[in-house]
């Protein structure tokens, strides 16, 4: 028998992290490769992470609510060898020696540890942490959030000031441990009576923390147009009951804002780019992300190869995503690939919003409520079906003049999409 490591998946692409929502396995469960061993949370996607051996379940390593990184260690399994797979077994004092070994390489080799993220400096400037004093569990020694957040957590922060009192007797060292202590638990909100504690955990965690990235490493800017749809409302209503009849799905608006989307990424591909610290990676598939709402989550699924459907096509996939986010089938594929976001924030009523990018992408459109205006055409005045797009855009990719040339053809598409003009299949 052999013990084997089953890691943290890679569930998304820039998925980093993972929640333990539930363990579906138990230590002595015989399982098959390929069988479901626990559901896990990130930003993007709720999961079942498969076994990748035949075997029993020897020891659970992490637990329900903990959230690990992708690679990290989340349980043993012990599987049965092979004649062509190892030669020999691998006893528990040579599994110790060889962790010992990685330890001690990991301890000689801080190379990494002043390597900073924004996320590390940012935790360490607002919590007065010295950095110098932390030991980063991170690869070759990097400080990582994890490592602050537990320094945090614990309440005894290592600060700058402790480091200079080298000649105080431990009485004073444990008086100003219990005041940053005392301190820190001050420093945050308190609930009063009345007041409902809502613990952040699970997809609202995720979300938060790849909010905050994208805020802290994005130089967010923003442009809005105003577009007149009054053809596009009028042929949509004209053929969307027959068109439901026919296919069983509806024809919303969305799809056609979609496509219009899609093509006119395809003359400005500069907009389906990524940021890659001394590149700039232009995508050439074109991949829509779409937010899809389930009770108090939010997921981010993937139109694939968008530019490629009709706008039949992009409907039902909206149509299916939307099914698979509601009952909890979505899967990493779907997740998995987004170029460029387009959020549907008009289905809630907005008429102008400015979206937080979705990490890594170049920027995100936020297509708004379709409403009823009095407009000057040929001089006179007319009820019009008017829409803004807002658009949030990367300004180390992107610049004013290719993003209002985008959003100037997107705008162009959509007023000439009619009957005449029109081919839904």
């Amino acid at each position: 028998m052999a013990a084997e490591k089953i890691n943290m998946p890679q569930l998304g692409e820039s998925v980093t992290e993972g929640t333990i929502s539930s363990w579906l396995v138990r230590v002595g469960d015989k399982i098959n490769k390929y069988d479901p061993i626990a559901e896990v949370m990130t930003d993007k996607v709720n999961a079942e992470v498969p076994s990748s051996f035949t075997g029993t379940i020897k020891e659970l390593v992490a637990q329900e609510g903990d959230t690990i990184q992708v690679g990290d260690l989340m349980c043993y399994i012990e599987t049965e060898e092979s004649n062509t797979a190892k030669t020999s077994k691998e006893t528990h004092q040579e599994r110790e020696s060889k962790l010992e070994d990685v330890q001690e390489d990991t301890v000689k080799d801080q190379s990494m540890k002043k390597r900073y993220s924004p996320a590390v400096l940012r935790l360490a400037q607002e919590n007065d942490i010295d950095l110098e004093q932390v030991e980063g569990s991170g690869k070759h020694g990097r400080i990582t959030r994890k490592d602050l957040e537990k320094i945090i957590e614990s309440g005894t922060k290592p600060t700058k000031e402790k480091t200079t009192t080298m000649e105080s007797s431990p009485s004073e060292e444990n008086k100003k441990t219990d005041t940053t202590t005392a301190a820190s638990k001050q420093s945050g909100p308190t609930s009063q009576p009345g007041d409902v504690e809502i613990p952040v955990t699970g997809v609202r965690k995720a979300i938060a923390q790849n909010m905050v990235r994208s805020k802290q490493e994005i130089p967010h800017a923003w442009m809005t147009v105003e577009v007149d749809v009054t053809d596009l409302v009028t042929y949509r209503n004209q053929i969307k009951d027959s068109f439901k009849q026919k296919e069983g799905y509806g024809l919303t608006f969305f799809a056609f804002f979609v496509k219009a989307v899609a093509q006119a990424l395809k003359e400005f591909p500069q907009l389906n780019s990524t940021w890659a610290e001394d590149k700039i990676i232009q995508r050439k598939d074109i991949n829509l992300s779409i937010a899809v709402a389930k009770d108090q989550e939010l997921f981010v699924p993937v139109i694939h190869h968008a530019d490629d459907k009709s706008i039949k096509g992009i409907a039902k996939q909206i149509h299916e995503l939307a099914m698979k986010a509601r009952s909890g089938k979505l899967t990493g594929d779907d997740m998995k690939g987004g170029t460029f976001t387009v959020n549907n924030t008009g289905s809630f009523g907005s008429i102008h919003s400015m979206g937080v990018i979705n990490h890594p992408q170049a920027a995100i459109l936020q297509v708004e409520s379709i409403v009823k205006r009095p407009m000057i055409v040929n001089d006179m005045f007319a009820a019009r079906d008017m829409v803004n797009l807002s658009l949030s855009l990367d300004h180390r990719i992107l610049d004013g003049l290719v993003c209002g040339q985008f959003l100037a053809r997107v705008k162009e598409l959509l007023e000439n999409m009619n009957e005449n003009t029109i081919n839904i299949y």
